[in-house]
């Protein structure tokens, strides 16, 4: 019994031993000092680009650490003083001696005599179970010396047993996790967890924005329970989504190695840390771990003005569409983020009346609350005289990559306010809309003034009479895509006014499949069945476009075919095309309507040799490794064989994101009677209109009118010129991402990645009686300019890394219908010109005393022309369009 109950005190002895020993940390011994030396290196790329190129630099010094004090009461915790010495500063890339900035350098000379003084002047640390709990520093310090204190200090963060757990470094709070052997301790930090005290912003669109891929990892070697060599590797690559090989990466590397250990200061004798610290120096305060901001001084850097003054030249409306519009765009966008309120109202108020809508387009684009606060105060809403300026303001804010609650109040009182135009009075609503659905995507849609304008769009379309303002809500719901706007809209699809319909069914097709509940798909099927009244070509084309993008059943897919061979002449070609279409590039319904088609009532010869002009098609403009782009032609024509809609649409889809980067729709009704044609089935009483509707990048503009009513079409028939309208032209945020990337070594990198687009889309009908001919077109002009760089601006040095490409491209959509003679002919082509494509890579490094190292590289390649395919019967329409031409 003796035995077994000292056997068990023995156990008990040895797992009480264990634990302790399991929960102790790293100590230093006292009277001793440590002396390591210390590397903290940062070099930046291209994401392919070899170390050997870098750009960047390298500190390197002696640090000698040696215990202060220690709670007598806790054993590992412990005051450190840290010294850094011997401090060297050279680049961190493999350079000539011609091209290499840092040599001869000596450190006083890069960093200055009051910084170097700072960095080699003792702090404290203080060491907790071998985590830093506290730093003690002069705060009188530069943030950039403190920074780099930092780095040093988070170099002995560890722990002497695995695991996870939350810690801070000068990197930021982040979870780390831990794997321990005997002599080795690995310290991976998991860097999208990090919370750091700078956020960034980047643009909602996944297609257009910036992807990131960080990673970070320090190897810790022990020798006697001392740190004899810790090794820090840290790498961030952000690379453009729309085009991976546009990337930029950042290694950022620390090394700590022990050279020997030397007697020591005596350990202090003190109750607690402050005391303690107070005692050795009454300077030094606790200014915690994580690295701080540092305002970035550029010294020569241009003002405003002179960068106004520098890129004007090339905002003008005749160079708008070379890639030196968007470049400059983007140069004048970084210029506006710094400037105050005054500065920009001085140079919009200064500005040539050529040049100003696209300087209105920078100024918002710029999204700061000094460009908004100038732009608003520089307006004049209540007048009718800038309706170019206020219309090109409120799409800017439309395309806003990060928009923000103050944006949307300033619409709200906008809309709430005097306005000279019904035509702004519609955009501003419009574009509201498209403000909500962001905010929404941000996760703020409970923010209060969200809130109110939601309400307010909820119940505009029943708050009013006229037909105008009704479309007007409608379009702003489908703009803001709100999940409890579905049944509003189901109800408006079903409105006996023709405009109302064709707005909420195109609304809906924006809308998760997900969100079509059964009430929703019994409505949409009425009316493309018009179970109970009938309904405009164009109404029930969409409702069917609808009902097969909808995640159909088998019944709704089995009666859409069964339809075709009783609709409208033109309307069974239409159907056909779509359903052929559908099987053709297998979209989501393409099995469903296999299956239907084994029944032979659905699939026989009699019903699936419908012939017409009107077509639907779908095919690719581009396939990438990292995007790709599809397009559809969907072309409906009336049984007289005047054009009814033309749909143009075309896709982005970037890693199961999808974009839609453009829609343009031109619709026409009532007009048989100038050819003595006999309308459609309910289509009697149209009155006569044309006119163009565009959505781009996901956002729904106001619809242009090219002429409505009889008396309209007339005198627009006689003084028509041949000349397009234009539907939208200016200058695009599109890709906007900023950020900044705190280092462990305590660098900061700062990323900024911007791509601008000059666009122009105009369309235009010619209609000819006398050689019975109607011609439709949709003309795409624009220029993009996408940059990425990260730089490293430490006040005594700095170092970055540019990455882009460029492009101008062109693509036009023309219909020609000749109804001289039935069936009448038809050709739609979708041309692109050849274009150039410029991908850039720059590299610089720059020294106070203005020495500069620099390289750029580039790459040219014309991308051939083309016509891109449509259906076989369309070549062969097209044949014969032009023999006669001929």
């Amino acid at each position: 019994m003796l035995r077994l109950a000292g056997l068990l005190l023995c156990v008990t002895s040895f797992l009480s031993t264990s634990s302790l020993g399991a929960s102790a940390g790293p100590r230093l011994d006292n009277d001793k000092l440590y002396r390591y030396s210390y590397s903290a290196e940062v070099g930046l790329n291209r994401r392919t680009g070899s170390t050997r190129g870098n750009a960047g630099f390298r500190i390197s010094s002696d640090v000698d650490i040696s215990l202060v004090w220690r709670n007598s009461e806790i054993k590992d915790e412990q005051l450190l003083q840290v010294q850094i010495s011997n401090v060297q500063v050279e680049s961190a890339g493999k350079h000539s001696r011609k091209n290499n900035i840092f040599h001869g350098s000596s450190a006083e000379s890069i960093l200055g005599k009051v910084r170097l003084e700072a960095l080699q002047r003792p702090f404290m640390v203080l060491w907790k179970m071998g985590k830093i709990r506290s730093l003690y520093a002069h705060k009188a310090e530069p943030a950039t010396i403190k920074n780099l204190k930092r780095g040093v200090a988070s170099m002995l963060m560890m722990q002497l047993k695995s695991g996870k757990m939350m810690e801070a470094d000068a990197s930021g709070k982040c979870l780390v996790e831990y794997k321990a052997t005997k002599n080795q301790v690995i310290r991976t930090k998991h860097l999208e967890t990090c919370k750091t005290q700078e956020t960034g912003f980047t643009t909602h669109s996944q297609v257009l924005g910036v992807s990131g891929k960080s990673a970070s990892e320090t190897v810790i070697t022990l020798e006697n329970g001392i740190i004899k060599s810790a090794d820090t590797e840290e790498t961030h690559i952000l690379s453009i989504n729309a085009r991976h090989t546009a990337a930029t990466k950042v290694l950022s590397r620390q090394s700590l190695t022990l050279k020997k250990i030397e007697v020591g200061p005596a350990e202090v004798a003190g109750k607690d840390v402050a005391g303690v610290v107070k005692s050795l120096d009454d300077k030094l305060m606790s200014v915690g771990v994580i690295v701080e901001k540092v305002k970035a001084k550029c010294k020569g850097c241009p003002n405003l003005m002179e960068t106004w003054k520098a890129v004007r030249s090339q905002l003008e409306p005749d160079s708008l569409f070379k890639a030196e519009a968007p470049r400059s765009f983007l140069t004048l966008l970084h210029s506006l983020r710094k400037a105050s309120k005054a500065e920009i109202l001085t140079v919009l108020r200064n500005c040539s009346k050529t040049a100003l809508p696209q300087l209105v387009d920078a100024v918002t684009s710029a999204q700061t609350p000094s460009s908004l606060s100038a732009i608003l105060e520089f307006l004049d809403f209540s007048k009718k005289e800038g309706l170019v300026l206020q219309e090109r303001f409120l799409y800017a804010c439309g395309f806003a990559s990060h928009p923000t609650e103050t944006m949307l109040q300033s619409l709200l009182d906008v809309s709430n306010g005097k306005i000279g135009s019904s035509d702004i009075k519609e955009s501003v609503v419009i574009i509201m809309g498209a403000l909500l659905r962001k905010l929404c995507l941000k996760g703020e849609c409970e923010l209060p003034t969200v809130l109110k304008v939601k309400e307010m769009l909820l119940a505009g379309p029943d708050s009013t009479q006229v037909e105008s303002e009704v479309q007007m809500y409608l379009l702003a719901l489908k703009n803001a895509l709100l999940p409890e706007s579905v049944p509003l809209l189901a109800r408006y699809a079903e409105s006996e006014v023709g405009a109302y319909s064709t707005i909420a069914i195109t609304a809906l097709q924006r809308f998760d499949p997900e969100l079509m509940t059964p009430e929703v798909k019994k409505t949409v099927n009425r009316i493309y069945h018009q179970n109970q009244r009938i309904y405009e070509k164009n109404i029930r084309a969409a409702a069917a476009d609808l009902i097969m993008s909808s995640s159909p059943s088998y019944m709704e897919v089995k009666n859409v075919l069964l339809s075709i061979g009783h609709l409208p002449h033109e309307m069974n070609k239409y159907m056909l095309s779509k359903v052929q279409d559908i099987l053709r590039f297998e979209m989501p319904a393409c099995k469903l309507v296999k299956q239907v088609m084994k029944d032979m009532v659905s699939h026989n010869y009699d019903r699936f040799s419908k012939t017409g002009s009107s077509s639907a098609f779908s095919g690719f403009m581009a396939q990438t490794a990292d995007v790709t782009c599809t397009y559809n032609l969907d072309i409906l024509y009336s049984g007289s064989g005047v054009l009814r809609r033309s749909n143009m649409n075309i896709y982005g889809q970037s890693n199961s994101a999808l974009l839609h980067g453009l829609q343009v729709t031109i619709e026409a009704q009532g007009l048989e009677s100038l050819i003595a044609a006999t309308p459609d089935e309910g289509e009697e009483e149209l009155e006569s209109f044309a006119g163009m509707s565009a959505l781009l990048f996901d956002v729904q503009l106001r619809p242009v009118t090219f002429f409505k009513g009889y008396s309209d079409l007339m005198s627009k028939m006689f003084s028509m010129s041949g000349d397009p309208i234009n539907v939208v032209k200016g200058l695009i945020l599109l890709t906007d991402h900023s950020q900044v990337i705190p280092l462990q070594s305590g660098l900061r990198a700062s990323a900024e990645f911007q791509g601008g687009l000059a666009i122009d889309i105009s369309g235009g009908m010619e209609f000819s009686l006398w050689y019975r001919e109607s011609k439709t077109s949709v003309n795409n002009r624009g220029a993009l300019v996408v940059i990425g760089n990260v730089t490293v601006d430490m006040d005594f040095a700095s170092a970055g890394v540019e990455v882009g490409f460029e492009t101008e491209a062109t693509l036009d959509f023309i219909t020609t219908v000749q109804f001289s003679e039935y069936p009448f002919l038809v050709c739609m082509q979708m041309d692109k010109t050849t274009f150039p494509f410029r991908e850039m890579v720059s590299k610089q490094e720059k020294l106070p005393s203005g020495q500069t190292f620099s390289s750029k590289r580039s790459r040219d390649q014309l991308v051939p022309g083309s016509e891109f395919p449509l259906h076989q019967e369309n070549s062969n329409m097209c044949k014969k369009v032009f023999e006669q031409a001929w």
